[in-house]
């Protein structure tokens, strides 16, 4: 195990990780709210008090904050940072109106909103997709070469050489395609459906727990067949073809958040695996004392992990407010501001509580209270 970074270096690989994201994530918005004629008021990153900033000519006040735990854009219009329609705009003038968020059509509204997520994952496609280039795109056809140690699969009546072409209903089209179908149900009981020598046909297998630590100390635990390719290769692509596998990969984490999230929630995986800052700082710090190719794989994984969150449905975050645009479009008017205002105080409420609870998980797992 090696030593664990500094505290100094964890600081400043936090913010050189959640930094950047956090600008693009807001430009995201600011840039779509501009192209649409919307006035942004205020560009903050962070919240709190203001430590720096300045007012550019169009009226945009750019600001960085005492905490750097996030962002917001202010359009005109909004009465706070969590965007609730400000009751005194109706007062305003025609022209006034013009450049007010609230104002703007429906669509136009939703596009902003989801401008800050899509940028998150457009960053995190293009990191995916330079690795691609730089690289090659790893491929393996889903048959099986080899078996590890104890294999369930092979256990289970797989041989070498079958195909595996699904699992539990879902197809395989790679190799890799395996790992994020098993990786999050250790202990569970999967279909495999493989053909061998032109037959098709289907085994139950019991997943392995697989229990490792990384160098760190960090445990992992997840599911395995004990399946490994007759071969992997490094095919070299290009522009086309490895954005469409950064996309594709990118995805791929996307439904391993969505899977887990759904685990934790139903009691299937513990709540001790939610991370909050104290830990995104650990593991950045971690991943940069690994080298930059480490730390910009891992700033890949944090802005989707950021795109992900936000466009949960929850009132505050991204997600929320297109719940809320999505009802406005079915009831074909604006819910009451006085409802908005209700429902942005209840997110905000359960978001601090999840913070708070993210945050003393961390403090938990440190290892000086034997975590």
């Amino acid at each position: 195990m090696t030593e664990s970074p500094s505290v100094l270096m964890m600081i400043g690989a936090f913010l050189l990780v959640l930094g950047p994201l956090v600008v693009l994530h807001e430009l995201g918005h600011y840039l779509v709210g501009r192209w649409f004629g919307v006035k942004a008021d205020v560009f903050s990153v962070g919240f709190g008090r203001e430590l720096a900033g300045w007012t550019d000519r169009r009226g945009t006040r750019w600001r960085l904050a005492a905490w750097p735990l996030g962002g917001y854009v202010q359009f005109a219009g909004d009465m706070n940072a969590t965007s609730v329609p400000d009751p005194g705009a109706a007062q305003a003038s025609a022209a006034e109106k013009a450049g007010m968020f609230q104002y703007a059509p429906l669509w136009q509204r939703a596009l902003i909103v989801l401008a800050g997520p899509m940028m998150n994952l457009v960053v995190a496609v293009a990191i995916f997709a330079g690795f691609n280039m730089a690289y090659g795109v790893p491929t393996a056809a889903p048959v099986i070469g080899e078996f590890s140690k104890g294999s369930v699969a092979q256990a289970a009546g797989l041989k070498v050489g079958d195909r595996i072409v699904a699992i539990d209903g879902t197809r395989v089209d790679s190799f890799m395609d395996i790992a994020e179908r098993v990786a999050l149900y250790p202990g569970r009981t999967v279909t495999v459906a493989a053909e061998r020598n032109g037959v098709s046909f289907s085994l139950p297998v019991k997943l392995a727990e697989d229990v490792q630590k990384d160098r760190f100390g960090n445990e992992m635990r997840r599911g395995l067949l004990g399946i490994r390719p007759s071969a992997l290769e490094f095919q070299e692509v290009g522009l086309v073809t490895a954005v469409t596998a950064g996309a594709d990969q990118s995805v791929g984490i996307i439904r391993t958040m969505a899977a887990g999230l759904v685990q934790i929630m139903t009691g299937e995986r513990p709540l001790d695996e939610l991370g909050g800052p104290i830990k995104i700082a650990k593991f950045s710090g971690e991943q940069l004392s690994l080298g930059w190719l480490s730390f910009v794989s891992f700033a890949a994984l944090i802005s989707i992990n950021l795109a992900f969150i936000n466009l949960l449905p929850i009132p505050t975050l991204d997600g929320g407010h297109l719940a809320m645009y999505a009802a406005e479009a079915v009831r074909r008017r604006p819910l009451g501001v006085r409802s908005q205002e209700w429902a942005f105080r209840t997110g905000l409420a359960f978001m601090l509580a999840l913070m708070l609870f993210v945050t003393l998980n961390d403090i938990a797992s440190l290892s000086i209270f034997g975590g």
